[in-house]
């Protein structure tokens, strides 16, 4: 499923659904291996995200802040 790039809002429903099926227990290893890699890179996708999210508020306020 991580295939396609997701929004943030998709990513972290996506990785909650993966730590609930690791949390259970019930997985294979083999299943869980590829879980846990799934959710490791949707975890760094998230984690993009929110950089890009945060170097774009403090362009904002940075002008903001220039302009008075």
């Amino acid at each position: 499923m991580a295939a396609k790039k997701m929004n943030f809002e998709e990513a972290m429903a996506r990785l909650s659904q993966i730590v609930e099926k690791l949390e259970t227990g019930e997985e294979s290893l083999e299943n869980s291996m590829k879980l846990f890699e799934e959710g490791a890179k949707l975890s760094a996708q998230c984690y993009q995200i929110l950089e890009k999210a945060q170097q774009k508020v403090t362009e904002l306020t940075a002008v903001e802040e220039e302009t008075e």
